[in-house]
């Protein structure tokens, strides 16, 4: 009986956060745990021996344990304590109770859904040039702004064809987040993340609806999102040579203005080889995917794969026009200063597109040069490097190969992500976290849960797939635990989800729609030791995990980009989707 009133008591009082009470030392995932999956929260404190689990609806005890493993933290003087209350199953609301704290968590069969969800969501709210409604974005709803009918050719851009101050129409895209600019790189990078995530679970895709204005239609919601994106790309492309503009963008950055009050000139800017062989690859990957909804796209499958081609063959020609703003800078006016996304070495994007395009084609002439430009190692993806993006294509489950070259190229492949993620997962058991990300001062950096943190789980999400280890898979849910919760600062890093989550990201459009809520589904930078933003922003720590400031000032440790939320759409459908499979199993 007592148990019980202990139970009862906490319970009159509300149910505690994973913030707690004033001990505040429980840290885990604010989403929830499947029922037949790991479950280990930690306590950031030392002396922490035992723990007890609590029936949040009856107060009953429903488990003790004793505390695991005492880790401590590479760079920091404090220990911590692991709980692992992986027997429990049944699906319901409870309690843990420990070191003087409280914490409510929840077992149900999908927590990362309301995730996946979010964050695919997140991407509406990013549109360029259309109003975003009521009807699909509730408080959050705004007139249409920047619809780029009439931009201009800035004179680095300028062609036979298209002179200085030329005007063209660019519509729809997404804004990228720090800025009010649209730029190919990352658009296309984001977009092509979430198609390969989308391209291993069609099925699961096929289900989802997030309240958008196409979700009516016959296509997934997914597809629906990333061709606001793609549309806005095939305008980026010069329909002279087949050349694409690096970005659409205003001198410099508005500020946190609302885009409705924006007055500044747009320019579409100077073509590059980086973010031509990004659009080819990106509509290459689409061509095929968007061929069953040709009743919602029609003709929209092979205009993207007459657009990849043309690209592709721009970049052959041009295999130096790379992006730098420098150097634009020094040549032209007028200065361009918002974010550069700048790359001195295209062979990642050659070979990414090339894959994609032997892919949707079956040209030699493509295998022969995914062949030549192949990586010699696995690195996670990201805007700069976008060689995984390529290898995701080879190493897509199912994929019949053709000829000893091609199987020979996915068998080097296969073992390049197989060497990451063994070495990613060692010593994820003893982590201060119990997860591969955040043991290494190195995975700090800006953007790093996004970059780092998610693109892991990802990663490691593939590597399951293809070799059937399911240390790999378990460890690709830990970093998703991390990222939800299960932290040094006990943050749910994605806006609006989750008990303690942030409420001042550095994002244009919350910090200028005077709404206290910031928009939901947003992915926030995380802990950067970095601190580029230090003389505005005052942070309570140094150490590498806790650089850390929830202020709308903080770009270093607060910002949103549409890359990180990519990768977050990423990572939670897919071990969304891979839960659903086994639980069907």
């Amino acid at each position: 009986m007592k148990k019980k009133l202990i139970g009862l008591a906490i319970l009159a009082g509300g149910l505690a956060s994973c913030s707690g009470p004033a001990a505040d030392v429980i840290r885990l995932n604010q989403l929830g745990y499947f029922p037949a999956q790991e479950k280990v929260a930690v306590a950031d404190t030392v002396g922490v021996t035992d723990f007890t689990v609590l029936d949040a609806a009856t107060g009953e005890e429903v488990l003790k344990g004793a505390t695991a493993t005492t880790v401590a933290n590479a760079w920091a003087a404090r220990t911590g304590t692991t709980m692992d209350f992986s027997s429990l199953n049944k699906p319901g609301n409870y309690l843990l109770l420990a070191g003087g704290d409280t914490a409510a968590f929840e077992i149900k069969e999908r927590p990362l859904a309301s995730v996946a969800d979010a964050a695919l969501k997140a991407f509406y709210y990013q549109r360029a040039g259309m109003p975003i409604e009521e009807a699909y974005a509730g408080q959050w709803s705004r007139p249409a702004a920047h619809p780029d009918t009439e931009v201009q050719v800035h004179p680095s851009a300028a062609g036979p064809q298209r002179k200085a101050g030329d005007v063209l129409s660019a519509p729809k895209g997404w804004y990228d987040g720090g800025d009010y600019g649209k730029y190919v790189v990352n658009t296309a990078f984001s977009i092509g993340l979430m198609q390969s995530a989308y391209r291993l679970f069609p099925d699961y895709f096929s289900k989802q609806r997030v309240g958008i204005p196409e979700s009516g239609n016959a296509t997934p919601d997914l597809l629906d999102e990333v061709y606001y994106g793609l549309s806005w790309l095939l305008t980026m492309q010069d329909p002279a040579d087949g050349g694409v503009y690096h970005k659409l963008t205003a001198p410099s950055p508005e500020g946190p203005v609302k885009p409705a009050d924006c007055q500044q000139t747009r320019y579409v800017v100077q073509k590059s080889v980086t973010a031509t062989l990004d659009f080819a690859a990106v509509m290459a990957q689409a061509s095929m995917l968007f061929k069953p909804y040709a009743k919602d796209y029609p003709g929209f499958a092979a205009k993207a794969l007459r657009a990849a081609e043309r690209a592709y063959g721009w970049a052959e020609l041009h295999p130096d026009k790379q992006y730098k703003q420098e150097a634009v800078n020094e040549a032209y006016d007028p200065d361009i200063t918002t974010s550069e996304y700048g790359d001195i070495d295209a062979m990642d994007e050659i070979f990414w597109a090339a894959s994609e395009l032997y892919y949707a084609t079956g040209k030699q002439s493509y295998l022969i040069k995914a062949v030549k430009q192949a990586p010699r190692t696995f690195l996670l993806p990201s805007s700069a490097n976008v060689s995984a993006l390529g290898a995701y294509t080879w190493l897509l489950p199912g994929r019949k190969l053709e000829g000893t070259v091609a199987d020979a190229l996915y068998s080097s492949l296969k073992s390049y992500l197989q060497a990451y993620a063994t070495n990613a997962v060692k010593g994820a058991d003893q982590a201060a976290f119990h997860a591969p990300y955040g043991d290494e001062e190195v995975d700090f950096f800006l953007g790093g849960l996004g970059e780092q943190c998610a693109n892991e789980a990802l990663a490691l999400a593939y590597a399951y797939l293809v070799n059937d280890n399911r240390s790999y898979l378990t460890n690709a849910y830990r970093n998703m635990d991390y990222l939800l919760g299960r932290n040094p600062l006990g943050y749910c890093f994605v806006t609006g989800l989750g008990q303690k989550s942030p409420l001042r990201p550095c994002h244009p459009l919350a910090v200028s729609d005077g709404i206290d809520a910031p928009l939901p589904g947003f992915l926030v930078g995380g802990s950067n030791p970095g601190q580029q933003d230090h003389a505005q922003v005052a942070y309570p720590s140094d150490l590498p995990d806790e650089s850390y400031v929830d202020s709308d000032q903080s770009f270093a440790s607060n910002g949103v980009a549409i890359n990180w939320n990519a990768s977050l759409v990423a990572a939670a459908s897919v071990l969304d989707a891979l839960s659903m499979q086994q639980a069907a199993e």
